[in-house]
């Protein structure tokens, strides 16, 4: 990853946080970031942590920045905007918004207008380099500037780009909120398997491992989700009985409906978050 770009963090979370050490893990230099939150302690901490400089001062914090990760709340983000817009327009950095639901438009216009800006929708494995993250470009920026912000979210896991910033809800629906489906799946197998006997801890660290055997297959095989499970399943065998009875079921039906529940939801909130300011 370049090292030339200083990149200033507006908000100290668990995200920002997840992206420094993933930048840091992936050879960045810690003197060209720059992390700014109102909690002088918080950041004292996270200095300590990465060798990062930090302030309390958003304007100061912004104006130090060829790239601007905005990591703050949706609910404040449009007095953070309106604070750093002097400063940003007249640096003219690029500026990278984590926060769901709120539109480039939104942003663009809470900045002043005319910013190169990039949406990115992470999601929660980010924080241990697993991460799966969209990313959509507004016409201002530059194809430097995209490779710029890919390698930030490829040091914690994947980024994909979408072309349509509607495709975000989407991208909310599936890797967003994905992990929490997959947790459902861990959590049933689990107490299914307790059930019929086996130990807790047992049955818990079986069925974490197999699916993360199983995404490990899927992400290496050129073959499609419907062979790799074919490959599992024998005519007459355990497997196939066990995968009928979720056909049977309705799964496929019952993911189609919560999956449009999401995207539904996402919509929902981008346009209750735009009302609200």
């Amino acid at each position: 990853m370049s090292t030339s770009p200083t990149i200033s963090f507006i908000g100290a979370g668990n995200m920002a946080s997840a992206i420094i050490g993933g930048m840091l893990e992936n050879g960045y230099q810690a003197g060209n970031i720059w992390v700014s939150a109102p909690d002088d302690g918080h950041l004292q901490s996270i200095r300590k942590r990465f060798g990062v400089s930090v302030t309390t001062d958003n304007r100061y914090c912004a104006q130090q920045a060829d790239i601007v990760v905005l990591a703050v709340k949706p609910q404040v983000m449009a007095d953070v905007c309106h604070d750093i817009a002097p400063v940003v327009q007249n640096t003219r950095p690029l500026m990278v918004s984590i926060a769901a639901g709120l539109t480039a438009e939104t942003l663009d216009t809470w900045l002043g207008g005319g910013m190169p800006l990039v949406r990115v929708m992470p999601n929660t494995p980010s924080l241990v380099g697993k991460g799966a993250a969209g990313l959509f470009a507004n016409a201002q920026v530059k194809d430097a500037q995209k490779t710029s912000v890919q390698a930030m979210f490829e040091s914690i896991g994947s980024a994909l780009w979408v072309d349509d910033e509607d495709q975000l809800h989407g991208v909310t629906a599936l890797s967003g909120s994905g992990p929490a489906y997959f947790f459902l799946m861990l959590e049933a197998l689990e107490g299914a398997a307790t059930e019929a006997g086996i130990a807790p801890e047992t049955a818990r660290a079986l069925a974490i491992q197999t699916m993360a055997g199983a995404a490990e297959m899927a992400a290496r095989s050129d073959d499609d989700p419907a062979q790799l499970k074919r490959n599992v399943m024998s005519p007459g065998g355990t497997t196939e009985r066990a995968v009928n009875t979720f056909e049977d079921g309705g799964l496929r039906q019952l993911v189609k409906k919560a999956y449009g529940a999401a995207f539904d939801r996402s919509r929902e909130m981008s346009k209750e978050l735009a009302d609200k300011q």
